[in-house]
């Protein structure tokens, strides 16, 4: 299993690519089974999950290609055409791999009037239930049965006649879902307390270019007025804001000074507050983001929220940046209850650190020291790799499968800007 190596205390500079949304990539590309007609993806990052879902749309006789990409360029092309379903099962062995293979459960529901799928994967990072997708269906007028680890839905003769439903908390992956099972409806559909993510929007607008009637787009309120039928397009796939928001906290610990190529501030508005607040230099330019530390650092109190307030996703990252304040840091996770997994491995490093419950209190250090650690889930992974690039010595991270699920090529990336840094395989 092969294992990342960073000799840290370099300053990072430079400019570095954003690829597109791992977060959204996920969601569009279920979007082909809702049409007969080609998809065509750009930028679509190189990542395990992107891998892991293709295979799962051929399992649904969906083909896939990858047009124009050579191995030494960042992001792909690729076109899906779902011509003809073959199958509306989503097996085990290809769910299991990953949560967000649920978000098929919409479509070929749409699409097909049914659909089995297999209860959801993922990181270990705490109970993620999906009770709020299957009550946002059925008030669509699905029938839902539970069996066997597997969700079977089942849509009225004729299809979905369309519904309203409140979401009882926000849910991403639940309102993406719902989006795509509402546009084929035979009626209306209203979501209210829906998600607002800009990758939410980022679906919304796909589908709109596919033909969707949606309204109140980027708002906790949409309407979708059911059409007969989307056709093909092609779309470009957002910046990867979680991905930006890395390497920016990546940046601030080594002080550096980095341009985000193709980063939107407009996504990442709470991250670069919590990065302003922490005393980094974070701007707009003409071509991405511009991200300088050029002081100490300050602490920080601040909790996760749905959008536009703080990611879950960027809690880890954000936790070992401030390890190097000068100060207590104080941070709340309120999205997901065991997501300080990582916090043992930066410890490990010289960290000060103490989480209980919820709650992570982070006592800055003068300095943090090379270590062996293991990832535990995709962000934490990335909290371990920010770490070793301040850290003095050498460390080494394993278990980074983890990473390639959410980075692409990360290694190459953070070269790119400086880094000592370099995969290689474990005895």
């Amino acid at each position: 299993m092969d294992k990342i190596i960073i000799h840290g205390q370099k300053r990072l500079s430079g400019i570095v690519p954003v690829s597109g949304a791992k977060n959204s990539a996920l969601t569009l590309l279920p979007c082909a089974l809702l049409t007969d007609e080609p998809l065509t993806l750009r930028n679509l990052p190189r990542l395990a999950d992107i891998d892991s879902f293709q295979h799962l749309m051929n399992q649904f006789g969906v083909s896939t290609t990858i047009a124009g990409s050579r191995p030494e360029d960042f992001g792909r092309v690729m076109t899906l055409a779902a011509t003809r379903l073959t199958s509306t099962t989503a097996p085990y062995e290809l769910v299991r791999k990953m949560r967000a293979s649920i978000l098929v459960l919409g479509p070929l529901l749409a699409r097909a009037g049914e659909a089995t799928v297999s209860l959801p994967g993922g990181c270990a990072i705490g109970n993620r239930p999906i009770d709020l997708h299957l009550k946002a269906l059925e008030a669509f007028g699905a029938t839902i049965e539970l069996a066997a680890g597997y969700v079977r839905a089942i849509a009225p003769d004729g299809g979905l006649p369309g519904g309203r439903y409140t979401f009882p908390v926000v849910s991403v992956g639940a309102t993406e879902n719902a989006l795509m099972a509402a546009v084929l409806v035979k009626g209306t559909c209203v979501l209210h307390n829906a998600a607002r993510e800009p990758e939410i929007v980022d679906l919304c607008n796909l589908l709109v270019a596919m033909g969707a009637q949606i309204e109140g787009i980027g708002t906790s309120d949409l309407t979708i007025h059911g059409v007969d039928r989307l056709h093909g397009a092609t779309y470009m796939v957002m910046p990867d804001r979680i991905e930006a928001g890395s390497y920016a906290c990546a940046a601030a610990i080594t002080g550096g000074e980095v341009e985000l190529k193709g980063a939107r501030i407009e996504d990442m508005e709470a991250t670069v507050q919590a990065l302003r607040d922490a005393g980094v230099q974070v701007e707009a330019t003409a071509t991405g983001i511009k991200v300088a530390a050029d002081g100490p650092l300050r602490p920080v109190t601040l909790s996760t929220a749905p959008y536009p307030g703080f990611a879950t996703d960027m809690q880890a990252q954000l936790m070992a940046m401030l390890c190097r304040a000068e100060g207590t840091s104080v941070l709340t996770e309120t999205i997901f209850e065991n997501r300080y997994m990582h916090v043992p491995e930066l410890n490990r490093m010289g960290a000060k650190i103490s989480a209980q419950g919820r709650t992570a209190v982070v006592q800055g250090v003068p300095k943090l020291t090379g270590a062996e650690v293991m990832a535990t889930d995709l962000r934490a992974s990335m909290s371990l790799i920010i770490a070793g690039l301040a850290a003095e010595g050498e460390t080494q991270v394993s278990r980074i499968y983890h990473l390639d699920r959410g980075y692409e090529r990360l290694e190459e990336k953070l070269a790119l800007m400086g880094a000592d840094i370099e995969r290689v395989g474990s005895d």
